[in-house]
């Protein structure tokens, strides 16, 4: 007869273990078998010949999926037997797998897709992760690896090293999502490679911290840009922590014709083709392909590819425009300038933290000089000209600006805002590289003081008239999240590009 609570403690573990197991149709040497225990181990544990283990409850709890039932049992006899209080936190197992103590980070859910868009791809991943672990979270590591030519390692490595991957251009955004209250996640770089970056996503912000506690779950997402430039025609995801379910997503134009495919391999096996077939389905205008698997094992690497029938396949940005027309606007999208059309030339873009981030601000601006040579071979620029940082997808405060002579030194221009400007105004017609078909009659000051920030953080004020004064200002209204034509007066038109006459002549003053 029962007389102790442990004894009845016992019980009723062994009865909560008996009704999960034969509610799942199993034996008990199925049972066994499935949580890799001797056979007749779960035949002694409900005969209450063998106490219950913590790692046997564990394991049980996994297999039968009892939602807490068989875990909670266990610690209230645990806790009898040692005669701990309830105090004691320790994580419960997830559902559907065997993870014995200390397993960590446990992904239940991944959502990963890439979108192609008119500058290049962007990709969104969301995790729903478990600390099966003993010890708070405090970072989660990410990995961004770009291959512009998967098919021809020598080729992607000579380009790669020509032109890296830099964390500035990523627009690298990481939000922590717990019972719907977005929370944004610093992140620090730990790896950085041409063509391969590691981030530590971290579980804290300015307004705080929020680690991720043993036995809780939380759902983090992230998401950056990669132009077009260094991404390959291929999507891959790396099975580094046990994971439940894994969910992939393309998101391709289907005026452009997507073939895709997909296989699979890790690092003990030969790459096949995937499992299980890619469905497609088209919504407005994009063809969508989705992709998913439950239980991936360990070290899995799953890949989509694609080619585009419409075009050729080493096409580039400027072959999405009309065919047989080669338009100002398809150069300069073809250098990955940014169109009018998106919303981050919409956006006020963010100020740099200097001195703290002089190395990412040195990555923005050293991005905008190489894109500024490159526009030289493709339009005189008589006017002289200006690139801000969120004509590359890039949503940080910076531009340069240049004038009209070639070999003068472009100005660069940090966190800059205006802080004076003369009284006295002009109109002049201007163009912009984001719509560079068009040019718009533009009222601006004659002269304005800029106040701007240096690498060290400090700041200065520098006066500028003229067609620099004009210069600086657009660009600065990029950086604002205006568009010149904002400035144009009511009823003005645009001018197409085909019938502007003075192409080549600088602005008369």
């Amino acid at each position: 007869m029962t007389t102790s609570p442990i004894e009845r403690a016992a019980d009723s573990f062994a009865a909560e273990l008996a009704r999960h197991r034969t509610g799942r149709g199993l034996s008990k040497k199925q049972l066994a078998t499935l949580m890799g225990f001797d056979p007749s181990y779960v035949s002694h544990v409900e005969g209450r010949r063998h106490r219950p283990t913590e790692d046997f409850a564990r394991r049980a709890e996994a297999v039968l999926d009892a939602s807490g039932a068989i875990w909670q049992r266990f610690r209230e006899y645990d806790e009898l037997r040692h005669g701990r209080s309830g105090g004691t936190h320790r994580d419960r197992p997830v559902s559907g797998q065997w993870l014995p103590p200390g397993t960590g980070l446990v992904v239940e859910r991944e959502s990963a897709t890439l979108t192609h868009t008119e500058e290049g791809y962007q990709c969104v991943i969301r995790r729903e992760l478990y600390n099966a672990g003993t010890e708070p979270v405090t970072r989660y590591l990410v990995r961004v690896a770009v291959d512009r030519y998967p098919n021809d390692p020598g080729r992607s490595n000579r380009h790669h090293r020509a032109h890296p991957l830099t964390f500035a251009e990523l627009q690298l955004t990481a939000y922590r999502d717990d019972g719907g209250a977005r929370e944004p996640m610093h992140w620090q770089a730990k790896h950085d490679r041409d063509a391969f970056k590691e981030i530590w996503l971290l579980f804290e912000n300015d307004e705080g911290r929020f680690p991720l506690y043993p036995g809780d779950g939380v759902t983090i997402e992230y998401a950056y840009r990669v132009g077009w430039d260094k991404w390959g025609l291929w999507f891959q995801r790396a099975v580094r922590l046990p994971t439940r379910r894994l969910a992939v997503r393309l998101d391709l134009p289907a005026e452009l014709d997507p073939k895709v495919w997909g296989v699979e391999g890790s690092l003990s096996a030969e790459e096949g083709p995937l499992r299980t077939p890619i469905q497609r389905r088209d919504e407005g205008g994009r063809a969508l392909f989705d992709w998913a698997t439950k239980d991936p094992p360990l070290n899995a690497r799953y890949r989509m590819q694609w080619r585009f029938r419409s075009q050729p396949p080493d096409a580039g940005p400027a072959a999405l425009g009309p065919r047989g027309q080669v338009r100002a606007s398809d150069r300069v999208r073809a250098l990955g300038i940014v169109q009018r059309d998106d919303d981050l030339l919409r956006q006020p873009a963010r100020q740099f933290d200097l001195p703290r981030e002089e190395g990412v601000a040195r990555d923005v601006v050293g991005r905008l000089s190489a894109t500024l040579a490159r526009l030289d071979e493709l339009h005189p620029f008589s006017k002289g000209v200006g690139i801000a940082a969120p004509q590359l997808g890039l949503g940080w405060a910076a531009a340069l600006v240049r004038p009209a002579d070639r070999a003068a030194e472009p100005i660069v221009l940090l966190n800059p805002r205006v802080v004076d400007a003369a009284p006295e105004t002009d109109e002049q017609y201007e163009g912009c590289l984001s719509f560079f078909d068009h040019r718009g009659l533009v009222p601006r000051p004659l002269g304005i003081d800029v106040e701007h920030a240096q690498w060290d953080g400090s700041r200065v004020i520098t006066s500028f008239k003229y067609a620099m004064a004009r210069l600086v200002a657009h660009e600065i209204d990029h950086l604002e999240g205006r568009l010149y034509v904002d400035r144009m007066a009511p009823g003005v038109p645009l001018v197409p590009v085909e019938e502007y006459r003075e192409t080549g002549n600088p602005w008369r003053y």
